[in-house]
């Protein structure tokens, strides 16, 4: 049996295996962006490791900020602000506590220097689409609570919404999604692949919405939903779908990238590492016929 994962390694590897899963819209190993490519993502993974070991014996804010300057040293550009948002207070959480029982603890004990390293994080990375707003603006001084500004924030942004209801939409919505199609026997790949399209088809991408306006993130989930609709995984119609869709998406710039998706998937697959359901031996593919003809579309 493999050893035990570390902390930082299974942030690693979820990042590493989450950009690594050819899916609709994103970079991946087979689909660079102009401005940001697959190995920027690999270098970030990387980069965030040492941060997230060391979660658990520092301030949360400093988990973000940590990993946020090394990111920008590293690759000079906003990669993965929304994945390490997640994943720091997920690495807080005691090993010997389970994921949904302690993740309400370590959000209760933010404080007001969590909020001030985790807006300075947020100017760093320097994320598309965010604008202004009146209230608990990222361009203004932080507020001493970080978690009232995240709830000012999580109708608009899915990642604000984690902090906001103790991480709901993961425990309730993705992780059980990956562990159905774990169930069933679907490639790892191919069950991150179906859980982006659940994601969503339920939850309209808010970077698509920050960016594109809601309506548009409206209708990427109306065509995720009909991806999911077309078939089984695997099925070529289903397949082809996939295609149509990431065609889309691509279009217009790369402004319909479903990142904040990506951020879910990343923080669903660091759960099932850190809690033993997933190992490093058993990296996501998409089976033969699906890798074949969702890159030949």
């Amino acid at each position: 049996m493999p050893s035990e994962l570390t902390i930082g390694q299974c942030a690693t590897l979820a990042c590493t295996w989450e950009v690594a899963t050819p899916k609709p819209g994103n970079v991946h190993r087979g689909a660079d962006f102009e401005d940001l490519t697959f190995l920027d993502f690999l270098t970030s993974a990387v980069a965030i490791g040492p941060a997230m070991e060391r979660a658990v014996e520092t301030g949360l804010g400093q988990t973000v900020l940590a990993a946020v300057e090394v990111t920008h040293q590293w690759v000079g550009t906003n990669t993965n602000l929304g994945t390490i948002l997640l994943l720091a207070p997920l690495a807080k959480v005691p090993r010997e506590q389970s994921l949904q029982a302690g993740i309400g603890d370590v959000l209760a004990q933010l404080n007001a220097e969590d909020a001030h390293q985790v807006y300075q994080a947020i100017r760093i990375a320097n994320p598309g689409g965010l604008g202004q707003v009146a209230e608990m603006d990222v361009g203004q001084e932080a507020p001493p609570d970080l978690r009232a500004a995240m709830r000012v924030a999580a109708n608009t942004d899915l990642v604000a919404r984690q902090y906001a209801n103790d991480y709901n939409e993961l425990f309730a919505e993705v992780l059980p999604w990956m562990h159905q199609g774990l169930d069933r026997g679907r490639p790892l790949g191919e069950t991150i692949l179906q859980v982006q399209l659940q994601l969503m088809r339920t939850f309209p991408d808010t970077l698509i919405a920050r960016k594109c306006g809601p309506e548009v993130a409206q209708e990427a989930a109306r065509r995720a939903e009909q991806t999911l609709a077309s078939g089984a995984p695997g099925d070529p119609a289903y397949l082809k779908a996939v295609a149509d869709l990431d065609f889309w998406l691509r279009s217009d710039g790369h402004r319909r990238n479903p990142g904040t998706t990506a951020d879910m998937l990343a923080a669903g697959l660091f759960s099932l590492l850190r809690d033993g359901k997933i190992s490093a031996d058993c990296p996501p593919t998409l089976g033969s016929r699906a890798a074949t003809i969702y890159a030949t579309s």
